[in-house]
């Protein structure tokens, strides 16, 4: 097992150890930064449905910011390529072969704020997650073709690592958000 594998599989057993339910507080450094964009429309959201001992971002959809948002689940697709689809609270969800939940298909939407979930993550803001790069693609994509994803890591601050293995196609994320703050 290469040393990404080895960080996915010790975080992945730490997560689900030492899972515990964010309080609101969590989302408030999310708030501040998701309310400073300036757009003449509702601001385009990407969460995750979170799975896996991840943070619940559903929380989010309670708050009375989540009113100027759409919110936005992925969904992945063939080639190993994922989309944004817009989602709304109490929406039907489909499970997707890994068992994951997916909203509806409709129209495709760019999001204007990704919240990227992770397994582990270091103080440059690099992310590991479960390692088919789906994240990785799709925001190098958008990137490669100038247009401006806000990234915000969502993590506990147990899954820092001192210095994770990262080569040209990982996606250096700008923000990364836990419990004791941002980074």
């Amino acid at each position: 097992m290469d040393k990404k594998g080895l960080i996915r599989k010790k975080f992945f057993f730490l997560r689900k150890k030492n899972y515990f339910e964010v309080k609101d507080s969590y989302f408030t450094p999310i708030i501040k930064l998701i309310s400073k964009i300036k757009i003449d429309r509702k601001i385009n959201v990407s969460i995750y449905y979170p799975s896996f001992y991840e943070v619940n971002v559903l929380k989010l959809l309670d708050n009375e910011f989540s009113k100027n948002c759409n919110f936005l689940l992925p969904i992945i697709e063939k080639n190993n390529k994922m989309q944004f689809y817009k989602w709304k609270k109490n929406d039907i969800l489909f499970v997707n072969k890994y068992g994951l939940l997916e909203p509806k298909k409709s129209r495709k939407i760019i999001p204007d704020v990704a919240l990227v979930p992770i397994l582990s993550f270091d103080k440059k803001k690099n992310r590991i997650g479960y390692g088919k790069g789906y994240y990785d693609k799709y925001l190098n994509k958008y990137r490669n073709s100038n247009k401006k994803i806000l990234t915000i890591g969502v993590a506990f601050s147990f899954q820092k690592y001192h210095k994770l293995p990262v080569n040209h196609k990982d996606f250096k994320l700008d923000f990364v958000v836990t419990e004791k703050g941002m980074i």
